[in-house]
């Protein structure tokens, strides 16, 4: 079954770290709201919800897929790529420990999780602000005896690769093509977020379900097309904190 590690959302997500959106005022219970009901989605759809004990001064704690990339045979902690979300990292580790091997990247690496997109044994990984050629290198090594290929996706216009795009199965990317270098993806069928939806690329699969932030209707509307089962998820409020739906959750199987 697939187990999702989530966190509750700081009182002081006001003061998250931004990169590429201006800072606006964000409703926290409206955020708090919304992430309970993003957790209770993906409860609905089969999986196993653990939530990691809260962070309150930790601005940021809530997005935890950044601070480890989770495989079938090992995880991987990142080395966070802003100084103020290194505390973040111990409490994932710890309940990672519980279902996986646990390994570390090192110095100068730094690495988060949503610059890392899987699809199957193939991994991408967004040579961003935050994760640099260091950490692929690393990352390249410690997956290459399970059979994985890493290749890097450079990332120009946007916080993370997974902003930009997302594995939705089936070999089929969803992508938004300003933002990144598609070339490395071109292996992939690929389906075009809208012209006027740029923040549309980041999209959840569980299941044969597509989870998908409202919003974006033609997107919606061109993925419906190609045959994906859609639900949308109000996080209008956490994507002022440059979320998406993939960053609030660590997704896995487990026995």
């Amino acid at each position: 079954m697939l187990t999702a590690l989530t966190r509750a959302v700081s009182r002081k997500l006001q003061s998250c770290e931004l990169t590429h959106l201006s800072r606006q005022p964000i409703d926290i219970d409206k955020a708090v709201v919304q992430h309970w009901a993003y957790e209770k989605c993906l409860a609905q759809l089969g999986v196993n919800v653990v939530r990691l004990p809260a962070l309150p001064d930790l601005a940021d704690a809530t997005f935890v897929e950044d601070p480890a990339v989770v495989f079938d045979e090992v995880a991987v902690l990142g080395r966070l790529g802003v100084e103020s979300r290194h505390d973040e990292v111990p409490s994932v580790a710890q309940a990672l420990a519980e279902y996986r091997e646990v390994r570390e990247l090192r110095e100068p690496a730094t690495l988060e999780g949503g610059d890392v997109m899987v699809a199957g044994k193939r991994v991408y990984v967004g040579l961003s602000s935050r994760t640099n050629a260091a950490a692929i290198d690393q990352l390249r090594g410690q997956l290459q005896p399970f059979g994985y290929t890493v290749d890097a996706v450079e990332v120009h216009g946007c916080l993370h690769l997974k902003t930009a795009c997302s594995y939705v199965g089936d070999d089929t990317i969803l992508v938004n093509r300003e933002w990144i270098d598609a070339a490395p993806l071109d292996q992939f069928r690929v389906i075009d977020v809208a012209a006027a939806e740029p923040w549309a690329a980041n999209v959840l699969r569980i299941g044969k379900q597509l989870l998908m932030a409202e919003g974006f209707p033609a997107t919606e509307c061109a993925l419906r097309k190609a045959g994906f089962d859609i639900t949308t998820v109000d996080i209008s409020e956490l994507m002022k904190a440059e979320a998406g739906l993939t960053c609030m959750s660590l997704i896995f199987e487990t026995n």
